[in-house]
C-alpha cells in the first residue's frame, strides 16, 4: 500500500495529518465535482487522533478511504442517493466497512452514486450526478461514480464501490484509475443494500493494481453473514505481483468488439495488447459466441431481483414515508410513498422486473434469460481452457457528456456492453487505465479472469503498470 502516512515526496506524516489533507481536498473540489453525500469529518478525526495515539493496527493503518453510500455504516446515514432512504441510520456496519477498520483505515466519507446503483452515469442520483475530473461537462461513469471521483481526484488513495452490471469497472475506466470487482461470493455482502443479489459484488477502486490488491486482501474472505459467501482460501495477493507474465495467455474475443467501439477505444487496447505482449504474454483469438446478448439478459435478471429487493422500502419501517392525508389507506399511503420516493430509473427498472416475474411471461423472460446466462458461463469456460485471462476494453467509448444519454435507456444501458458478462458469471475482472482519447479522456483496458484467480489479474494488470505511466496522469479538476 501507498501509504497515506507516506506524504509526497516520501515524507512521513500522521493519521491526522493525512485524514486532514483529505477533508482539505473536498472542501476545495466537493463544489464542483459532488462526490460525496456525506462528509464524516469529526468522526474521522477522532479515529485519526486514537491511531496516531496507539500502535499501527494493521496494513492499512491512517489512509483515508470513501464508501460507495450504499453500504451501511453504523450511525452514519446510508441513502443509496435515493429520496426514499431519507432519514436513514444504519445500526450496524457493513462487513467491508468492519474489516476496512480493523485493518486502520479511516472512513472519511460516504459517496454518490446513481439510485440503488441502478445506472452507468451516476445522473440517476436524487442528489444530482457527480462530474469527471478529466472534463467537468461529462459523466465519471456509474454506478459507482463517486467513489471513482474521489480516487481520480486524489481526495482518497482507496475507495469502495459495488458492480453489477460494471459499476466499478466502468467509472474506472471512464475516470484514469484501477476498478477490480472481485469473483462473487469472495468479498462478503452483508450491509450492502442489495439491487441484484446474484450479480451484486463489492470492490475496490484504487491508482495502482498493488494498492487493489492490498485492499482486496482485507475485505476478501468467508463472512457468516452471508449465506453467498465463499470459504475459498484467499491466496497471498501481494506475492503474486511479480512482475513476470511471460506464457500468460491474453484471450480475445475480436469478433465482439466488432461494432460501436469508439476507434480511439480499439487503438489504445491494441496498444496494451502490444505491452503485455513484450513483456512475454501471448495473445490468443478466441470466440464468445453468446457474449452479445450480455446485456438483454441481464436487463432481464437484474430488473427482476431489483423488483423483488425493492419491494421492503415501503414507507412504514423506516427512510421516507409520504405526509398522510385525509382518507388515506395504507395501501394508497405505500404507493404514494414509493412514487415519490423513488427515482425514475428505479421505477422503470421494477416495472420492467414485476413484468418479466408476472404470470404468463415468467418462462418466456426470466427463466429464458437465465437458460442464456448459462450459456454465456460456459462459453468463458471453454475460453479458459486455452487462454488465462479474456481482455477487452472495459467501455465502447470514453466518458460520453452529461445529459447526453438520459433520454434514451437503452444507449445507456448498451455502455455495459463489456462488463456485464463477469456479472452474469460471477468471475472477477480488472479495469485499468490504458490510454487516452481526444481531449484527455482515460480510456481502460479490462481483463476478465477465473474464479477466485484474483491472483492473475492482479499479477498481469500489475505487469502493466509497470510499463506504463497511464495510472500516473493527473486529471486537471484533481
Amino acid at each position: 500500500m501507498s501509504h497515506p502516512r507516506q506524504g509526497s515526496g516520501g515524507r512521513a506524516t500522521s493519521a491526522v495529518a493525512a485524514v486532514e489533507e483529505s477533508l482539505a481536498r473536498i472542501t476545495s473540489l466537493e463544489p464542483k465535482l459532488s462526490a460525496f453525500n456525506t462528509v464524516m469529518a469529526e468522526r474521522a478525526l477522532e479515529r485519526a487522533r486514537a491511531l496516531d495515539a496507539g500502535p499501527p493496527t494493521g496494513p492499512l493503518h491512517g489512509v483515508p478511504v470513501a464508501i460507495k453510500d450504499n453500504m451501511c455504516t453504523a450511525g452514519v446515514p446510508t441513502t443509496a442517493s435515493s429520496k426514499i432512504l431519507a432519514g436513514f441510520v444504519p445500526p450496524y456496519d457493513a462487513t467491508v466497512v468492519s474489516r476496512l477498520e480493523k485493518a486502520g483505515a479511516i472512513i472519511v466519507g460516504k459517496t454518490n452514486l446513481d439510485e440503488f446503483a441502478m445506472g452507468s452515469s451516476t445522473e440517476n442520483s436524487a442528489l444530482g450526478a457527480s462530474k469527471n475530473p478529466w472534463d467537468l461537462t461529462r459523466t465519471p461513469g456509474g454506478s459507482s461514480g463517486g467513489s471513482a471521483v474521489a480516487v481520480a481526484a486524489r481526495v482518497v488513495p482507496i475507495s469502495l464501490g459495488s458492480d453489477t452490471g460494471g459499476s466499478i469497472r466502468q467509472p474506472a475506466g471512464l475516470c484514469g484509475i484501477v476498478g477490480l470487482k472481485p469473483t462473487y461470493g469472495r468479498v462478503s455482502r452483508y450491509g450492502l443494500l442489495a439491487f441484484a443479489s446474484s450479480l451484486d459484488q463489492i470492490g475496490p477502486f484504487t491508482q495502482t493494481v498493488e494498492d487493489a490488491a492490498d485492499v482486496l486482501q482485507v475485505i476478501a474472505g468467508f463472512d457468516a453473514h452471508d449465506s453467498t459467501s465463499s470459504s475459498e482460501a484467499v491466496p497471498d495477493l501481494r506475492a503474486a505481483l511479480t512482475g513476470d507474465i511471460t506464457g500468460l495467455r491474453v484471450g480475445v474475443p475480436r469478433a465482439f468488439l466488432g461494432q460501436g467501439v469508439d476507434a480511439s477505444v480499439l487503438e489504445a487496447f491494441e496498444s496494451s495488447l502490444q505491452v503485455l505482449a513484450a513483456r512475454g504474454a501471448s495473445i490468443v483469438d478466441i470466440e464468445l459466441p453468446h457474449a452479445g446478448y450480455g446485456i438483454p439478459i441481464y436487463y432481464l435478471i437484474c430488473t427482476a431481483e431489483a423488483s423483488s429487493n425493492l419491494a421492503r422500502y415501503d414507507g412504514v419501517r423506516y427512510g421516507y414515508r409520504t405526509p398522510l392525508q385525509k382518507d388515506d389507506t395504507l395501501q394508497r399511503m405505500y404507493e404514494r410513498t414509493r412514487d415519490e420516493g423513488f427515482g425514475a430509473e428505479v421505477k422503470r427498472r421494477i416495472m420492467l422486473g414485476t413484468y418479466v416475474l408476472s404470470a404468463g411471461y415468467y418462462d418466456a423472460y426470466y427463466l429464458k434469460a437465465q437458460q442464456v446466462r448459462t450459456l454465456v458461463r460456459r462459453d468463458y469456460d471453454r475460453a479458459f481452457e486455452r487462454v488465462d485471462v479474456v481482455a477487452t476494453p472495459t467501455t465502447p467509448t470514453p466518458a460520453f457528456k452529461l445529459g447526453e444519454k438520459t433520454s434514451d435507456p437503452v444507449q445507456m444501458y448498451l455502455n455495459d456492453i463489456f462488463t456485464v458478462s463477469a456479472n452474469l458469471t460471477g468471475l472477477p475482472a480488472l479495469s485499468i487505465p490504458c490510454g487516452f482519447a481526444e481531449g484527455r479522456l482515460p480510456i481502460g483496458l479490462q481483463l476478465t479472469g477465473r474464479a477466485f484467480d484474483e491472483a492473475t489479474l492482479l499479477r498481469a494488470g500489475d505487469a502493466f503498470q509497470r510499463d506504463t505511466r497511464f495510472h500516473t496522469e493527473l486529471p486537471p479538476n484533481g
